[in-house]
């Protein structure tokens, strides 16, 4: 059972102009993220605009992320999108035989109507007793349809029963990070933050990583946060304000203004993305200027870094 902790980016997946997979783009974003450094692949998410992409799609990604990747980082997918139980096994069968090495559950689909623990359970071990025992398992707090958050004695049962691997938490929340190291403390859990602005005080309450969607801009600056900024204290916290305020940009139309970012980089070739028909560089003033500025200030604490 491979570990799953580090940096994980949110795949993007890259369209053609005209509404189709892009797999030459998505084979240059997977180079570009493992020569970013990174610790493993989150395909098929909210980012990757799951919602948004037939099963067949899903499945396709996976499989092409898998192949592409070749063992250097595990990959991990959800890709359940349907709230009907029987659907839902369905979806994460299909999904579990792409050769990815963590298949991920997503709460919201767990509890589709928000009722509590006990719909939380009666869905779940459905679910897992109709999934293979050998199938490393993780769950996510995806934001949509609804950010459903796990309570402590879900996620402890979770943890404790096992077969769960990871954890990427949208809380965003430290004191809730925080406890939730606590809670999974020997067992084979690893609780990985998805909030930028609590990113570098995450990681030392003890959480595995990183997996927001700035993976998808700075990468490696966030690696170097989580794994070498014991040895420059300082220079981290000056870091995790830089990422945190960039960070910001999220909400300027993402994850389009992603997918412009790595047309800028030469990653893929179109914006064209489902999930957002926005042309969102008229629609949010100054987002051209904020792009460039988190491409200069990364490349600026790049050379900070190298220069250690």
């Amino acid at each position: 059972m491979k570990k799953i902790e580090g940096i994980v980016p949110v795949m993007l997946t890259p369209f053609t102009a005209d509404n189709h997979i892009d797999y030459a783009g998505l084979g240059k974003l997977i180079d570009w993220y493992l020569q970013k450094g990174v610790d493993a692949l989150f395909a098929v998410c909210q980012s990757s605009e799951m919602q948004y992409l037939s099963l067949k799609e899903r499945v396709e990604l996976a499989q092409f992320v898998v192949e592409k990747v070749a063992g250097r980082v595990p990959v991990i997918a959800s890709g359940h999108i349907s709230d009907d139980i029987h659907e839902q096994i369905g979806e994460l069968n299909a999904m579990a035989k792409t050769g990815i090495d963590a298949l991920v559950l997503v709460t919201n689909h767990l509890d589709p109507k928000n009722q509590g623990t006990a719909a939380f359970f009666a869905t779940l071990d459905q679910v897992l007793s109709a999934l293979p025992e050998s199938m490393p398992l993780g769950l996510y707090e995806c934001p949509a349809p609804y950010r459903r958050l796990l309570s402590d004695e879900e996620l402890t049962y979770c943890a404790n029963s096992g077969r769960f691997v990871v954890l990427k938490d949208v809380s965003c929340d430290l004191a809730t990070v925080t406890r939730r190291v606590q809670l999974v403390a020997h067992t084979p859990l690893n609780i990985i933050n998805a909030n930028a602005a609590i990113a570098y005080p995450a990681m030392l309450a003890g959480s595995k990583g990183f997996s927001g969607v700035f993976t998808n801009f700075h990468p490696e600056l966030y690696s170097w946060l989580y794994h070498h900024a014991s040895s420059q204290p300082k220079l981290a916290e000056e870091l995790a304000i830089f990422l945190s305020l960039g960070a910001v940009t999220e909400t300027l139309g993402y994850p389009k203004n992603a997918k412009i970012y790595h047309q800028r980089l030469g990653t893929f070739d179109s914006e064209f993305c489902r999930v957002n028909k926005d042309n969102v560089l008229e629609k949010f003033w100054g987002l051209t200027v904020l792009l460039d500025q988190i491409h200069r200030g990364t490349e600026i604490w790049q050379k900070k870094i190298a220069a250690l």
